[in-house]
């Protein structure tokens, strides 16, 4: 028996999410977390798989057929992460994919990508998350309410943390890391 663990924390003030808050997505997501739920959030046409895969895993966009890029690990990908935290409009795949994810892409974004699109509100509670194993010197915001605290701990990177104190908007001085 998996004993109750929640797929994410919405506290007074701040949220915390493995790699995406989308309400939308959440809202598709019922019931606690046992040994059936991980079944169905397991399964490829099941109905909880694509919002857990979300919000675990972060939205991602397909490039266009015939084209890929190499993680940081080394496989082709033929799929983007994508700033889930920013809308869509404006952006090509080389500037919607998440930091670090080298997209050599100056097209629009594709159709699904726009549609699914469900951008963080400026004005909502910050969000922390981890999952994308970001790369730079020191920490960075992603949005004044996105923080990630994941930076590469177990590549090389540093391991983080954000001492927050009640604000609404975030403080990239606020970030500590070894």
């Amino acid at each position: 028996m998996v004993p109750h663990v929640p797929l994410w924390l919405d506290l007074d003030g701040l949220r915390a999410v493995h790699a995406c808050w989308d309400d939308t997505r959440m809202a598709r997501i019922a019931g606690p977390v046992s040994d059936a739920f991980l079944h169905a959030a397991c399964a490829p046409r099941g109905s909880l798989f694509e919002p857990v895969e979300a919000i675990l895993k972060g939205k991602e966009g397909s490039l266009p057929p015939g084209m890929t890029f190499r993680d940081k690990d080394g496989h082709d990908r033929t799929a983007t992460r994508v700033k889930w935290y920013e809308p869509p409009e404006g952006h090509t795949l080389r500037t919607y994919a998440m930091p670090g994810e080298t997209v050599d892409c100056d097209e629009a974004l594709p159709r699904e990508v726009i549609s699914a699109a469900v951008p963080y509100p400026p004005d909502a509670k910050p969000v922390f998350v981890g999952h994308y194993w970001l790369r730079a010197a020191r920490p960075e915001l992603l949005r004044a309410n996105v923080a990630c605290v994941d930076w590469s701990v177990a590549k090389g990177g540093f391991l983080c943390a954000y001492r927050w104190d009640g604000e609404q908007t975030l403080d990239a001085g606020k970030f500590v890391w070894v």
